[in-house]
């Protein structure tokens, strides 16, 4: 007779297994400690089989039973129903082992000797934070552009341009290396170019990298031809990649020696919202030479003609323009004062530097509103202060190759 549900909750532990016989070859194994384990005898290819079908009460009777239907079933299709469960659980530790976590880590293992380790860091962090915790825990290869396109939007949603362009290089060098190890046989990341958002900008005139040294070089003299103070104050520029507008307002109450740390204030900032620019052994030498000339007023740099103004907008335009970069000497570039923070910024990112730090020394904050308000600025202050250090000794490194070069010449 079949069983009920009755008999099945009721049936008591005895001193040794027994069985409760249900039909279609279905039985109930009870053990001595009360456990109660669904099991279905069948035959395939002549050999007598036992199929495991799950535990009492989490399988219930009437759940017992259409797992036996659906074996009977497999039977009827020439299908060993305990190989095809195997089979199934091979899958699912298959999976497991080529999870988008468990190739990502091994990709990084793999890359990880060919990087500096600030640079390994820096792309582990960024897949641990941004990517892991929504597709770590997917098998790679039931990943579909459309999840990987999901991350991206979440990092474009806090305004991190760059951070969401490297994480989706970073997601399409772990899939490229499942295809080459067998993991995968197309990559879903292969067609997503294009798909990244572009923060507007108005294309100020910038130097390209090559032609910074002979700029650094030629400012060094300005002050044969021009004021020792517009050429201190491009100096300062060059070395902070602030904006124009936030060096020409700077005042001397804004500078701490001490911590070695410009706060510019909110209310010059055109985000409103303070802002810290750690300064270099460079840095702090080029404001005190400027404090020999201006440290009677309150403003750093004042207009010649006003004390109490800061110093034109033209001002230091003209200069780089008089030094043979307004775009007509040949050889030279065009560049203007607002664009040193694109020439920073492109070489800083060439050399692997914390693309989020890099975002925060440029003032780029959140536009969404209730994450700004939540925006601290000293965050990424250690990356922040290495980064500025870095910066200053790259460019005292290149004037004095470029100055040796000429000399050799």
């Amino acid at each position: 007779m079949p069983l009920t549900d009755v008999q099945v909750r009721q049936a008591k532990a005895k001193l040794k297994d027994y069985w409760l016989t249900d039909e279609k070859g279905l039985r109930l194994l009870v053990k001595p400690n009360g456990s109660k384990y669904w099991r279905l005898k069948y035959r395939f290819l002549d050999k007598q089989k036992t199929l495991a079908i799950g535990v009492y009460p989490a399988v219930s009777l009437k759940e017992a039973r259409e797992s036996t239907i659906e074996a009977k079933r497999q039977l009827a299709q020439g299908v060993d129903p305990s190989l095809l469960r195997k089979n199934e659980k091979q899958g699912v530790r298959i999976n497991a082992q080529n999870s988008f976590a468990s190739l990502a880590k091994e990709w990084w293992e793999h890359q990880k000797g060919t990087w500096k380790q600030d640079h390994a860091n820096r792309v582990w962090g960024r897949l641990e934070n941004d990517v892991l915790p929504y597709l770590g825990s997917q098998p790679i290869a039931e990943i579909h552009p459309q999840a990987i396109i999901s991350v991206i939007r979440k990092i474009e949603s806090r305004d991190a341009l760059d951070v969401a362009a490297r994480v989706l290089q970073d997601i399409g060098r772990v899939c490229r290396y499942a295809v080459q190890t067998g993991r995968l046989t197309q990559s879903p990341a292969t067609e997503l170019q294009g798909i990244l958002k572009r923060r507007k900008t108005s294309h100020r005139d910038s130097l390209p990298r090559e032609e910074l040294p002979g700029f650094l070089n030629a400012l060094d003299k300005y002050h044969e031809q021009g004021r020792l103070l517009t050429q201190l104050a491009i100096q300062l520029l060059v070395l902070t990649f602030v904006r124009s507008g936030e060096l020409r307002g700077a005042r001397w109450e804004e500078f701490n020696f001490e911590t070695r740390v410009w706060r510019i204030p909110g209310d010059r900032m055109k985000m409103n919202t303070d802002h810290l620019v750690p300064l270099s052994s460079q840095a702090i030498d080029i404001i005190e030479q400027i404090q020999l000339v201006t440290g009677q007023y309150d403003l750093v740099f004042p207009s010649e003609r006003n004390r109490h103004q800061s110093m034109s907008d033209n001002t230091m335009r003209r200069a780089i323009f008089k030094l043979g970069y307004d775009g007509k000497t040949a050889g030279k570039s065009k560049a203007v004062p607002h664009g040193f923070r694109a020439t920073a910024s492109s070489i800083l990112n060439e050399e692997g530097f914390n693309p989020d730090a890099i975002e925060r020394q440029l003032s780029h904050q959140e536009r969404n509103g209730v994450r700004a308000a939540y925006t601290h600025h000293a965050r990424y202050m250690d990356d922040r202060i290495t980064m500025m250090q870095w910066w200053a000794d790259y460019l005292d490194q290149i004037r004095s190759t470029s100055h040796k070069t000429a000399l050799d010449k």
